[in-house]
């Protein structure tokens, strides 16, 4: 009895050989359709087209052509219910029991320039799912190849029948992970295009999220060794490591916590991080003037640390950072010279940030118990003309743009926030508190820790403060400007307070909580 193979592939890097293989050493009768057909019978294959194996050639532009009982009725046959086999006999239906398809190239297509709607349509496979579907729901009988890197796994299988089995489930899983990957892919698609106002709200939060990703890289372990991890998705389209140590769970997570930070920034700016909050943050004329005073905020805590900047590293600032431990280091370029100098720290991570800092701009998502929590991610510092200053005395320029530096360094601080600032740098940072005087407490403490003096400095909270206590707590630090959402029940307490001690103060409107 004749075994029957069915080619119908995309990608056909492998396929003649794999072709050649089947027939010569397994006895495999090939059917296949279009351009894999021609190029089997173009290298001297024995190969019959579906249409003439079926009695029903293509039609509707190749639209139909697989789609046909003699062949999902060869897939889907039980091998192990003699009245299955005996309908297919019946029928005229020779059982099929190997099918290579991978799909039309939908994520290829939509990725290109100046797409159409049509040509995407028109790249959207049926046939072809719906033989992998047929093929690997029947995975006990029937062997099913998705991948062209599967080839090789099959053929030796074949050899030893008793791997095959195993074979086949995992096999099954990756069809159906692949198709899955792919519808996900179309909605995704139709979503954006979506023109409606109704669809265009679907298209922001539809009413069922699916999420596809591909695995990426296993990872040592998670936060902790007792934690098993993996990164899935495009994470190294975004960045490429020029040397040190695989990146682990916690350095990705700074990773993204400093690239979104530094987005913020046209100034040269340097930005330290430790556990995704930024302990030490300056802009300046250069990076050199720049790390020097982000550096001086606090010189305990990089340790270990993150370090980005966004403009090309060179030798002077490398010599300068090298001589501190740091995990990460983060910029758009390095120099030659500055790749040499950081060369000799082997396990240190060198990372460029491909697309740009702060170019992300996916959605947030974070699981809970029982689903996930899906959010856009906080890009916005509010609309600065409608600022208010609520206080007797309007801010000096300089206290506006320290506000302003201040302002968007606490957003990427983790709630409750306090920063303390000059100009364009950090003094102190307090994070994650639970009470905002506390932040503002260590912020001062960290301060003073570094020796800098926190007189006529300015003060950012990224959420309001519920009462006097954290702003009077800042003045008697030195400051004399802050700025904060507004929006307390005690508003007006907080502004009385500013007043009685000279200060200024702006409301924002807008809060920046950090979770």
């Amino acid at each position: 009895m004749a075994k029957f193979a069915l080619l119908s592939v995309s990608n056909k890097t492998g396929l003649v050989e794999f072709a050649t293989a089947l027939v010569r050493d397994h006895g495999y009768t090939l059917l296949s359709t279009g351009g894999s057909a021609k190029q089997l019978a173009a290298s001297g294959l024995p190969v019959t087209e579906v249409g003439a194996h079926t009695g029903f050639p293509e039609m509707m532009d190749g639209r139909v052509k697989t789609l046909h009982p003699k062949i999902h009725g060869a897939l889907l046959a039980r091998r192990d219910k003699p009245e299955h086999l005996a309908q297919a006999a019946a029928a005229g239906i020779p059982l099929i029991d190997l099918v290579v398809v991978n799909l039309y190239p939908f994520e290829e297509t939509i990725a290109k320039p100046h797409v159409t709607f049509e040509e995407a349509i028109e790249n959207i496979d049926i046939g072809g799912p719906s033989m992998l579907r047929s093929a690997a729901k029947n995975h006990e009988s029937v062997t099913v190849v998705c991948d062209p890197a599967d080839y090789a796994a099959v053929l030796v299988a074949l050899k030893v029948p008793a791997e095959l089995s195993a074979l086949r489930r995992r096999l099954a899983l990756k069809v159906f992970q692949r198709t899955g990957s792919y519808d996900t892919a179309i909605a995704r698609y139709l979503e954006t295009q979506a023109a409606e106002p109704d669809l265009a709200a679907l298209a922001g939060f539809p009413d069922t999220l699916t999420l596809t990703y591909k695995k990426a890289q296993s990872l040592r372990y998670g936060e902790n060794p007792h934690q098993a991890a993996a990164l899935y998705g495009t994470f190294h389209e975004h960045f490429q490591q020029l040397q040190g140590k695989e990146l682990s769970y916690n350095n990705i997570l700074d990773i993204t916590a400093a690239t979104f930070l530094i987005g913020e920034f046209e100034r040269p700016t340097v930005a330290i991080l430790k556990h995704t909050n930024p302990c030490g943050v300056a802009s300046a004329d250069t990076l050199e003037q720049a790390w020097e005073r982000a550096f001086a905020t606090d010189r305990q805590a990089p340790f270990g640390g993150i370090i980005v900047v966004n403009r090309t590293l060179e030798a002077a600032l490398a010599t300068t950072i090298a001589e501190i431990f740091t995990e990460v280091i983060i910029a758009p370029h390095f120099s030659t010279e500055a790749l040499a100098i950081f060369g000799k720290k082997k396990n240190l991570r060198l990372m460029i940030a491909k697309a740009g800092p702060g170019a992300d701009s996916l959605r947030e998502v974070r699981s809970v118990i029982g689903g996930v929590l899906v959010q856009d991610r906080d890009k916005t510092l509010g609309n600065v003309a409608e600022f208010k200053v609520v206080t007797k005395r309007q801010p000096t320029p300089e206290e506006w743009a320290g506000m302003m530096f201040g302002w968007k360094i606490g957003k990427h601080v983790k709630s409750n926030s306090i920063v303390y600032c000059r100009g364009e740098q950090t003094l102190g940072v307090g994070a994650g508190q639970m009470a905002r005087v506390d932040s503002s407490r260590i912020a001062v403490w960290k301060a003073g820790e570094a020796k800098l003096d926190l007189k006529g400095s300015v003060v950012a909270s990224e959420a309001l403060f519920p009462f006097a206590d954290g702003l009077i707590a800042a003045a008697e630090a030195g400051a004399t400007a802050a700025i904060q959402p507004g929006g307390s029940l005690r508003d007006d307490e907080v502004i009385k307070a500013a007043d009685e001690r000279g200060m200024t103060m702006v409301f924002t409107g807008i809060r920046h909580f950090k979770h």
